[in-house]
């Protein structure tokens, strides 16, 4: 049923991109009209926004608070006397105080910020330290502690290593996503940055008019020489014959 219901789902998705699809061409011719949409089409799907991640404390805090339940109600007086039955006391002493001084402030500041990896590394760290001490303790138990008590710390060291793990999903799956974030983001400054206007081309300068080499018709003015006015030769008298 649910198979059916995703192919109907991705069925209307796709018949919506075709319809969509199909609407552009019209559109984009301003003479006709645009054709409206088929009122059996479906609606366009709105993305889903992704769930804000959990926080640490709904991860971890109802494995802490089964140690220490757990611890608090360990009684060491019952256990064979040692070094074995001293350490695990002490040890269980400084789990009870560490959950009770520290582990609230880091819990408080990593929900404060979900999904902040510099919140939520603390916190993991500070929880492996538990896993490692608490195993020591039920270590202990398996040689001096009776047999229930064994059993119930044994349990409560499953439940804190099934919240931890969980919690390091839960980180690993937000430095996935801020990945992702930052390249996409990086992606979008390189294209942003290598979409640049084209520079216009250099101006060529304006080649200047040719010139023109006109001929001036030069008028050759002819010299007049002055008239010179010639005197009649003097007649000479004629001799008598």
């Amino acid at each position: 049923m649910r198979f059916r219901n995703a192919c109907l789902s991705v069925a209307a998705v796709f018949c919506g991109v075709l319809s969509g699809v199909a609407q552009a061409p019209a559109a984009a011719k301003p003479p006709f009209a645009a054709v409206p949409p088929h009122p059996l089409a479906p609606a366009p799907v709105a993305p889903v926004p992704s769930p804000p991640p959990p926080t640490a404390s709904s991860i971890l805090r109802p494995a802490l608070d089964q140690v220490q339940q757990t611890l608090g109600a360990v009684r060491t007086d019952r256990w064979k006397r040692g070094s074995v039955r001293e350490e695990a006391g002490a040890d269980i002493g400084s789990i009870i105080s560490d959950l009770q001084l520290n582990m609230p402030s880091l819990l408080r500041d990593a929900d404060g910020a979900p999904g902040t990896l510099s919140k939520m590394l603390p916190v993991s760290k500070h929880v492996d330290a538990l896993y490692d001490v608490l195993l020591r303790v039920v270590e202990a138990s398996r040689i001096a502690a009776p047999d229930d008590q064994a059993s119930v710390l044994r349990q409560a060291l499953l439940t804190l290593n099934s919240a931890r793990l969980s919690f390091d999903d839960s980180m690993i799956a937000s430095a996935t996503a801020q990945e992702k974030q930052i390249v996409e983001l990086r992606s979008t400054v390189q294209k942003q940055a290598a979409f640049k206007c084209p520079a216009p081309p250099p101006e060529k300068p304006c080649p200047a008019p040719p010139v023109r080499h006109t001929r001036k018709h030069v008028a050759h003015k002819t010299e007049k020489k002055p008239e010179t006015t010639q005197k009649p030769a003097p007649s000479t008298p004629q001799k008598p014959q």
